[in-house]
């Protein structure tokens, strides 16, 4: 990609192996009249990083949070390691780690000792130290969630959500509102999940994101995918069709894709 360096990652595990951890067949819910997911269906697999890119209001959140157990899809399956949502909404829920945009955590708790709380309520025996170091946050243990900074603070996320050892990963927005040097730390941190062997589910309005961390990428547009591909993939089928770029040095972007295969900017819409 030109202009952005590539992460310094090993090839990533699912192009050596077909086991599939995020199961998604004909996928579908409605809002009254209102069609949110429109027969959506892809598969994720263990260590592959898959973005999920899409206007505001393209299905994306809904989607994401009916593999989660947080909505009932109207219609179609999901299966996380082979366990269905819909029948095992509970046990999904203990299999799965997610990172919100937005997080609250005890004010008056160190980040060890929320760690360490949310190991207990999971039945987990994982360290919080090590969970803390994994995520480069060793040194503030002792700190309080409301003194970090906001890349910190991401970063903390996850260490709590990995205190299940989860097999899928879902990061909603991970790096938005972090300055550039916070958002390649979290880049780094990101592939280094992959790395440890979990499916990641990443969705993200930033195409640079998505074109440097996914292995693939799907495109959802009113509710319905319309590709799913390696971004590479994708920018060179873009410029087979001859597609502009909006860069001035007129070389094509995961951006360009984007909205060649969706035909607008992204708008501020309320978000489903």
């Amino acid at each position: 990609m030109t202009g952005v360096s590539s992460l310094p990652s090993s090839p990533s595990p699912a192009a050596m192996t077909n086991d599939v951890v995020i199961d998604v067949r004909d996928l579908r819910k409605s809002y009254k009249d209102l069609v949110a997911v429109d027969g959506v269906s892809f598969q994720v697999h263990r260590g592959e990083i898959f973005g999920m890119l899409g206007p505001n209001g393209a299905g994306k959140t809904t989607t994401v949070e009916i593999l989660e157990g947080l909505r009932q899809a109207d219609g179609g399956e999901a299966f996380i390691d082979g366990v269905g949502v819909k029948k095992n909404r509970r046990r999904v829920k203990a299999m799965i780690g997610v990172q919100l945009q937005q997080n609250a955590f005890f004010d008056n708790l160190t980040l060890r000792e929320t760690v360490q709380l949310f190991a207990t309520l999971y039945g987990s025996d994982a360290s919080p130290d090590d969970m803390l170091a994994r995520v480069d946050l060793a040194d503030r243990s002792r700190s309080r969630y409301k003194h970090l900074s906001g890349g910190q603070r991401q970063r903390f996320s996850i260490a709590v959500a990995m205190v299940n050892e989860p097999v899928a990963m879902f990061l909603d927005e991970p790096t938005t509102g972090l300055d550039p040097q916070a958002r390649r730390s979290m880049w780094k941190l990101i592939d280094g999940l992959r790395s440890d062997g979990m499916a990641i589910m990443l969705t993200t309005h930033y195409m640079e994101e998505a074109e440097v961390l996914c292995d693939r990428v799907a495109v959802i547009d009113r509710g319905a995918i319309v590709a799913v591909d390696a971004p590479q993939t994708l920018i060179q089928q873009l410029t087979g069709r001859g597609g502009q770029s909006v860069r001035r040095d007129g070389a094509l972007t995961l951006e360009d894709v984007f909205l060649d295969l969706t035909g607008r900017q992204l708008v501020e819409q309320t978000p489903r």
